[in-house]
């Protein structure tokens, strides 16, 4: 059965998981990981997959493993990729996906993290390039800007966000306000996260750059 984007997100176990998942990411501090966040990579990685020249079905493939990636921080937010991997295993399973299917959400789930993370196929490749690429300001909740850690200032400098896909470039293209995140501030945080990407760009046959206040910095 050819499971589809709207069965998933119409999906009463997953759209709990998502919640429920997020809740525990703002109880330890972490940015916005909610139905904005997966909604986001889910579309950004099937947009990637069909400008370059990618079948509808892979297309839709990235979508679902975007919508699905993030369900294991319900379990814990360490591992949190194998976990995701194996609880969409049992959510797809049940809702009688093909088994190549499923196989291929799977494990782009499970390479996506930055720890364990490689773009073994191009669904893994598009989920990586999404999730790694959603920075923006409304993704921190965090309000009192004196309690900042470097992650929300990273997240909360960003007041434009990009992302430009061609056959010859993926580009990130960032407006970030640098009295409050210095370049070098963008850099240790992302720096393992743009290497990802520029790695997953290889693998779709591509390039991938990153452009911050107009100053191409990969």
């Amino acid at each position: 059965m050819k499971i589809t984007l709207e069965q998933v997100k119409n999906d009463k176990a997953v759209r709990s998981y998502i919640q429920k998942a997020d809740e525990s990411l703002i109880a330890l501090g972490y940015t916005e990981h909610s139905f904005a966040h997966v909604g986001k990579v889910a579309d950004t990685a099937s947009h990637i997959l069909k400008t370059l020249g990618y079948s509808e079905r892979e297309a839709e493939l990235a979508a679902i493993a975007g919508y699905l990636h993030d369900i294991g921080n319900v379990i814990n937010r360490i591992d949190h990729a194998q976990s995701g991997a194996v609880m969409a295993f049992r959510i797809l399973d049940r809702m009688e996906a093909d088994p190549e299917d499923v196989a291929t959400v799977i494990t782009a789930i499970g390479n996506h993290d930055e720890s364990t993370a490689f773009p073994v196929n191009a669904v893994a490749a598009a989920l990586i390039l999404a999730d790694k690429t959603d920075v923006r300001r409304s993704r921190v909740r965090n309000q009192d800007l004196s309690n900042f850690d470097i992650h929300d200032r990273v997240n909360y400098s960003v007041t434009d966000a990009k992302i430009q896909v061609s056959k010859e470039e993926i580009c990130l293209d960032l407006q970030i306000e640098t009295k409050l995140c210095t370049v070098m501030d963008y850099f240790e945080i992302f720096l393992n996260r743009m290497l990802l990407c520029k790695r997953s760009a290889e693998k779709l046959g591509t390039k991938f750059a990153l452009i911050i206040n107009g100053q191409k910095m990969i």
